[in-house]
């Protein structure tokens, strides 16, 4: 059962700071969260998290049939999903960077999908993405989160809320 989306900031960012050669149980924990089948994420996000290194990166790449809800699936809302997309493509286009001269510090359409698949699976989104705060041109995963009715995690959060301590 799908318990989060993952953005590729949700692993990337912390495997910056707490690098895998140092912190092998903690990495050892998020590679049976993969395996486990409580991860989701878009093909978009699924190419980004395939170019990660290590031991995760192997196991990012070994389970995609259990981390991608592909579109062609019938075992999931994938019709509402792609109505979302649509929906927030268009509700969005002022600060999807693609759309305006790629605008840096804003979301990007990866970002778009992994936001309507946490909407339309009603469960959280882990990034490490920060708001863009008060303005009113860039937005962030956190901020389309908060319109979106969307929960927004960071890593920390998610290990807090699963109870792991390493």
């Amino acid at each position: 059962m799908k318990r989060y989306c993952l953005d590729t900031s949700g692993f990337s960012n912390p495997m910056e700071t707490t690098p895998e050669d140092i912190h092998v149980s903690l990495w050892r924990l998020m590679g049976a969260m993969v395996r486990s089948g409580c991860l989701a994420c878009t093909a978009e996000i699924y190419a980004e998290l395939t170019r990660m290194p290590g031991g995760i990166g192997e196991c990012l790449r070994g389970n995609e049939r259990v981390l991608l809800l592909d579109v062609d699936d019938e075992h999931w809302p994938a019709n509402v999903y792609i109505e979302c997309v649509v929906r927030m493509q268009t509700d969005y286009e002022g600060v999807i960077a693609e759309y305006n001269s790629d605008r840096r510090q804003t979301v990007g359409l990866n970002d778009i999908t992994i936001i309507a698949l946490a909407k339309t699976l009603g469960i959280p989104l882990i990034s490490m993405e920060v708001s863009a705060g008060t303005s009113t041109v860039k937005r962030r995963i956190p901020d389309i989160c908060q319109l979106e009715g969307v929960e927004h995690l960071t890593f920390n959060d998610m290990l807090r809320r699963e109870g792991h301590t390493i």
